[in-house]
């Protein structure tokens, strides 16, 4: 019996396949680092909502067209758009390209990849289908609608994405890879405006428009100066007070207290005459 050697590169390739895959194993806050995205031609894609079994159900299918050799869908009509899916009908390798679960397309917002935060699925709403965003189980999250078909029917119907959300491609490094994002730059409802009511922040009033901007800063006004009833004392001779008389605590004598009376007919006791005022 022929013995075959293990092959040793098996788990090199399962890694690598893990990443080309879509990266399912590696953690959200490891995915927004490890994964990059990168613009696709909107033009060559179309979103799906494929139906189910007898049709009460639908799956989200993305078909892309590689190359033109031959067409890989045709769409007609609208509200809804219905798709007739030729690459069923051939041989599509090499010409298109056909993305029909999680393992072919994931969610992404910004720089976070939520593939393994976020499911997507089709959901029956009225007379129209939902392309819905949901958290997985255990996870936490807003509900996000990406498109609408904007009506009902039988077979294929075309996806409008609502907007800000748009198709990108994973890449590793500088390489594509066979994965697609359903993009949005950023949370729906997310803006960097200041909310709706906040007060603005005062503007400061220049120095000149202050009023006493240049004299020291002051709650009180400056009194005004009242001038005096009683003569200043250089005009008055001053008399020597009383023996045992004396000013409480050398202040001078308060204004109800009458002043020693001086003759007239006595001279100052200085001997120097005062200067006119």
């Amino acid at each position: 019996m022929r013995h075959l050697r293990p092959n040793r590169t098996l788990p090199f390739l399962s890694a690598f396949g893990v990443l080309a895959m879509g990266g399912s194993l590696v953690p959200p806050h490891a995915q927004a680092a490890l994964f990059g995205a990168r613009e696709v031609a909107q033009e060559r894609f179309v979103l799906v909502a494929a139906p189910i079994g007898d049709g009460t159900r639908a799956q989200l299918n993305i078909y892309e067209q590689i190359t033109d050799r031959r067409p890989c869908f045709a769409v007609s009509g609208a509200n809804p758009a219905r798709v007739d899916p030729l690459l069923g009908t051939f041989d599509f390798t090499g010409i298109c390209t056909r993305y029909i679960d999680a393992n072919g397309y994931s969610l992404r917002v910004g720089e976070t990849d939520l593939g393994t935060v976020y499911r997507i699925s089709v959901v029956r709403s009225g007379n129209d289908n939902i392309l819905l965003a949901t958290p997985h189980r255990g996870k936490t999250g807003p509900e996000m609608i990406i498109a609408r078909t904007n009506g009902q029917g039988a077979g294929f119907l075309q996806f409008t994405p609502k907007p800000g959300w748009r198709l990108m491609r994973r890449q590793f490094g500088t390489r594509a890879l066979g994965h697609l994002y359903i993009y949005r730059d950023e949370w729906p409802g997310a803006s960097t405006a200041a909310p709706a009511g906040t007060p603005a922040a005062p503007s400061p009033t220049p120095a000149a428009e202050v009023p006493g901007s240049n004299a020291p800063q002051s709650t009180t006004a400056p009194s005004r100066s009242t001038p005096s009833t009683t003569a200043p004392a250089a005009k008055t001779p001053r008399t020597p007070a009383p023996a045992g008389a004396a000013a409480p605590n050398g202040s001078a004598p308060a204004a109800t207290a009458a002043p020693t009376a001086v003759p007239a007919s006595v001279p100052p006791t200085s001997t120097t005459t005062p200067r006119p005022q």
